[in-house]
This record gives structure tokens, sequence and C-alpha cells, in this order.
């Protein structure tokens, strides 16, 4: 640890960052937000309401957790923005790591994952759709903490 890193005690207090379900997608996207591909994310004003968790707040740091529960990164979020999910802007997209080339791409992509059983489970509400209109969280982050070599 770098002597700007984070302590033991810092890093158990922080809330968790846990990008989509554990498995494949998760672990796709730690990779990215590792190798500094992903500094951006999308989030569900209605999924942060169901969890009564507060939005991301500009300079708050959070532990992201891996598909096994294990702490990877501390990640700081650097801009928040919420916007109608038609107002997602392409250098969001670019910056989220996933290889999407346009807005139409990310947005089959992501309405893929949040139409899907897990997600609508995890809000409880299986008729869960988004449209145009539904208010979206666009967080940007920067890699403050690389905890693999930690371990």
């Amino acid at each position: 640890m770098t002597p700007n890193s984070p302590s033991p005690l810092d890093i158990a207090s922080m809330r968790r960052a846990e990008f989509g379900f554990p498995g494949a997608l998760r672990d796709q996207l730690v990779a990215a937000i590792l190798n500094g591909s992903k500094t951006s994310t999308t989030g569900l004003v209605v999924d942060y309401e169901h969890e009564a968790e507060p939005l991301p707040e500009v300079g708050s740091r959070s532990v992201v957790v891996d598909s096994d529960d294990r702490p990877v990164a501390v990640i700081e979020v650097t801009g928040v923005r919420v916007v109608p999910l038609a107002q997602v802007d392409l250098a969001h997209v670019v910056d989220e790591g996933e290889g999407h080339t346009s807005v139409a791409e990310w947005r089959e992509g992501h309405e893929r994952f949040w139409h899907s059983e897990e997600m609508r489970a995890a809000l409880a509400d299986p008729d869960f759709t988004v449209d145009d209109t539904t208010p979206v969280v666009l967080e940007r982050f920067r890699l403050v903490a690389d905890l693999r070599q930690a371990r």
C-alpha cells in the first residue's frame, strides 16, 4: 500500500460498490475498473430508492467487491449527474469501458440487464421497465487503490 492508500479500517467502513450481479458481468466490469478502462457507471434512481441508499456524492469513496465478495479496489466519485435515460451521452457510454461505440448499443445492453429477472427481483417489481424518461445516475469515478496487491 502506498502512503495515501486507505487503511484496512478505512476500507472496512466504506460503502460497498457492487457492479452488476456476481458472475461474468461483474468480473468483466471489475477487470475494466482495475485496468483503468472503466471510469463511469450508470445506476437507476429507483434502485437507490429501493435500497434506501443515498445517491453518490463527489469525493465519496467505496470499496469494489468481486464476484467472490472480496474487496479488490477503492474508487472515489469524481462526478454525479441525474438525467433521463434519453440524455445519456456517448462520452459517458465510452467511459463505462464495456466497448460500446454508440449510445444505442449501450442502451440495448443496459436495458437487457435492467429488464432481467435478477434486476426485477432485486427491485421487487416483476414488471419493471425503463423508458426515455427513467431517471438514471451517471457516476464518474477514479481508481484510488488496487487492493489485490495487499492480499
